[in-house]
């Protein structure tokens, strides 16, 4: 055929384009055979799965975190605005609805201004079909070479996406996939975090900021670069109008729109309830296991789960802000109360102790270092990241610096469950996730102080202790316990006083206690324990009166549920329901509610009115005179030995609210008891947060709830003269500057 041209140039032209026309069609088949790499199949197409962040939830449906690899949250078709579509198919694929896949004209126009004219202003030529392919298959070699087989493949994939979806679910498939940046897939997720609202409440200059930044998601990030995405913005504006989605009148009104950004970044460090949160994803890992093992193969990460908690949005929120109020001031005092002799700074014992405990201390160590080499390199300053109160800031310091820093931190644990079914709806770990990770109510376990008093008290009733019984307030040192003698917070000489159980416990009498438990019986005590739900080990000595056995704060606040909800405990539950993405349930958490009560209903009206008693009058009578709140509240205070430990447990007819105040290192205490004690460093926690309640009209119900009327033989027992003084002859044969000596005879056996 070629022979009969006579031009030789002519001839060898056509045979060097038919040449490279077979030997494009032959790459081209190549590629599609897979010679390049395997392409999908029709079918697997057909079921595309990509990866869906899980959800958290509050009680009142408000979203506060996420659970992912990839940050994506998949959304149909009917909730992306028709502006945002509008604007996506005028700046990245006008002719959208017309082509099958790949856009000729496009095309043509790269190759010739691209690839010819070295015009990078031209465009890529991709389609939003052959964008969603490269989406859905990521390209895995980056070398130049590569880019045609790429391209080549995006092609045949976009055809065969076409013929197997419609438009509408190709533009489904391609906002629910593309990359916003910062670890962002999605519309759903990038409108959450650059506009704090859901894809459909978007505007239309919000829609456009978007869409404007899938050509360069870093180049016009509008976080990062502002005037470039307000200016690529007002360039998404212009095609739309262009293309007839806007008037010259809308877009120019639209387009003096200032930028403003409502950014909220999902980090699991920061945002509400974060201790929370963490500790709801290892729930939900332990739910995951045990479904694994029913065959049901659900990821936390990856399957688009909706948890839905337990948590109130607005209660947890003035928590928060409350909490962070009290301790920022607490710590001023508490640092100001050591001065210039704090342990941090003058303890280098305790410092290096703490250092011996750290990672970097171990690998070094490991390596085989010696102590004093180590230490040297511990001391080398450097710039560093220190965190207060105050905020961050970087300084030179050292490993050592650090640690003496951190270690001053008051921290706190801070729960409130609805007192008849367990549900949690606050939840503090800690004063800051990002620097402080232990959970204070999910992992730590402390003494509890007088708070483990009503349990006391309620085993003494439980075994025939009449609530009007007197026990004498005098120290005694117990001879069978090594001389141990428990004495009074207070200074007042009690000598010759006799307390009845009301008063000995809304003002907290530690010689009463002790002496209760000995007609009690520890081993009685233990078990009436157990029956409020406290599974902890305790210990079977006669300090368990004041509180020496090690709680976890959860367990503390079950046991003092059952005051309110008819003498049964609750098991504090974080997690109402899991739904998968389409909200059909996999899950629903229930209650766990005692069935059996732990003690009679007027043993639980005589507790109820002592604790009372307490808030009205005794060791938390602050609630009413400094903070003024005139709501139904029974509670208890409690500080441990050396004022390590500062709680209140508040009671409510709704709710119930444990707060404990401390310090991570267990070997500091507060400076004195005045600033120790849990009437000062813990019961403010509660009062601030719940006159904050009291000013919100949506939580009346709450804030407005009335105990229940005694009954009359509870106030028949319960009407006794509070203290009684000693006799005349009593008085006269005690010597009130010599302690009363004895043997503590425990109920069951002599320690």
């Amino acid at each position: 055929m070629f022979k009969r041209i006579k031009s030789p140039y002519l001839r060898y032209g056509l045979i060097a384009i038919c040449s490279l026309t077979v030997a494009l069609i032959v790459f081209v088949l190549s590629i599609y055979f897979g010679a390049w790499g395997r392409l999908p199949s029709n079918k697997q197409l057909s079921h595309l799965q990509y990866q869906k962040a899980s959800e958290v939830y509050t009680a009142d449906s408000v979203l506060i975190g996420k659970y992912y690899l990839y940050d994506r949250q998949p959304i149909p078709y009917e909730s992306f605005p028709r502006h945002l579509l509008d604007a996506l198919i005028a700046i990245e694929d006008e002719r959208f609805f017309s082509h099958s896949g790949i856009d000729y004209p496009s095309l043509f126009r790269v190759a010739f201004k691209t690839v010819l004219m070295q015009d990078q202003s031209s465009g890529g030529g991709s389609t939003l079909t052959q964008q969603l392919a490269k989406n859905l298959f990521p390209r895995k070699r980056r070398k130049p070479v590569y880019i045609i087989i790429h391209k080549i493949k995006e092609m045949i994939i976009a055809s065969r996406l076409e013929d197997i979806y419609s438009k509408q679910e190709i533009l489904t498939h391609y906002l629910n996939t593309v990359s916003f940046g910062d670890n962002t897939f999605g519309i759903e997720s990038a409108s959450l975090k650059f506009f704090n609202k859901r894809a459909i409440h978007l505007k239309i200059e919000e829609a456009a900021t978007l869409v404007g930044m899938l050509k360069a998601t870093y180049g016009y990030n509008p976080r990062i670069f502002p005037k470039k995405g307000f200016n690529r913005r007002n360039l998404v504006l212009k095609s739309m109008t262009r293309n007839g989605f806007l008037t010259e009148e809308e877009r120019d009104s639209i387009a003096k729109i200032p930028l403003k950004l409502d950014y909220r970044e999902f980090d699991h460090n920061q945002g509400l309830a974060p201790y929370f949160r963490e500790e709801v994803r290892k729930q939900l890992q332990k739910w995951n296991t045990a479904e694994k093992e029913k065959g049901n193969d659900y990821n936390i990460y990856t399957s688009g789960l909706k948890i839905y908690t337990t948590l109130d949005y607005t209660m947890q929120m003035l928590a928060e802000e409350t909490m962070s109020k009290h301790v920022k001031s607490l710590q001023r005092k508490f640092e100001k109360s050591y001065g210039s002799k704090a342990p941090w700074i003058q303890d280098k014992k305790l410092i290096e102790k703490l250092v011996r405990k750290t990672q970097t201390y171990q690998k070094l160590k490991a390596s085989g270092w010696g102590e004093n080499e180590i230490m040297d390199s511990l001391r080398q300053k450097r710039k560093m990241e220190l965190a207060d109160w105050d905020g961050k800031k970087m300084i030179e310091a050292s490993v050592l610096d650090s640690i003496s820093h951190y270690m001053k931190f008051l921290n706190t644990g801070s729960l409130t469950i609805d007192a008849g079914n367990g549900a949690v709806k606050t939840w503090i770990g800690g004063i800051n996730y990002k620097y402080f990770k232990y959970d204070h109510i999910s992992q730590s376990k402390r003494q509890v102080g007088s708070t483990f008093k009503p349990i006391l008290y309620t085993a003494a009733l439980e075994n025939g202790i009449a609530p009007c019984t007197y026990f004498s307030a005098q120290e005694v040192a117990y001879k069978n316990l090594e001389g141990w003698s428990p004495s009074n917070s207070g200074k007042k000489d009690e000598t010759y006083l006799n307390y009845s159980m009301e008063e000995a416990l809304s003002n907290s009498v530690n010689t009463v206690a002790v002496k209760i438990l000995e007609k009690t019986g520890i081993l009685e005590t233990i078990e009436q324990a157990k029956m409020m739900g406290i599974t902890a080990k305790l210990p079977d000595k006669p300090s368990l009166a004041l509180g020496t056995g090690e709680i976890r704060l959860d367990q503390l606040a079950g046991a003092y549920a059952s005051y309110v909800n008819d003498g049964r405990p609750v098991k504090p539950y974080l997690i109402q329901t899991i739904t998968d993405q389409k909200d059909s349930i996999l899950t629903v958490f229930e209650p766990k509610i005692a069935k059996k009560q732990a003690f009679s209903e007027e043993n639980r009206q005589i507790m109820l009115q002592m604790m009372k008693s307490t808030v009205d009058k005794g060791t938390a009578s602050r609630i009413r005179s400094t903070y003024t709140l005139k709501n139904h509240l029974a509670g208890k205070t409690g500080t441990t030995q050396n004022n390590k430990d500062a709680w209140f447990v508040a009671l409510t007819p709704k709710l119930v609210h444990v707060t404990w105040v401390g310090l991570d290192n267990h070997e500091i205490g507060f400076k004195s008891t005045t600033l120790g004690q849990g009437a000062n460093a813990a019961l403010p926690i509660f009062a601030l947060w719940f006159q904050k309640l009291n000013q919100d009209t949506s939580f009346n119900a709450i804030t407005n709830a009335k105990f229940e009327k005694p009954d009359e033989t509870v106030v028949q027992k319960l009407d006794c003269q509070p203290v009684k003084r000693d006799g005349f002859f009593k008085r006269l044969f005690k010597n009130p500057k010599k302690k009363k000596t004895k043997r503590f005879k425990n109920r069951n056996s002599n320690p």
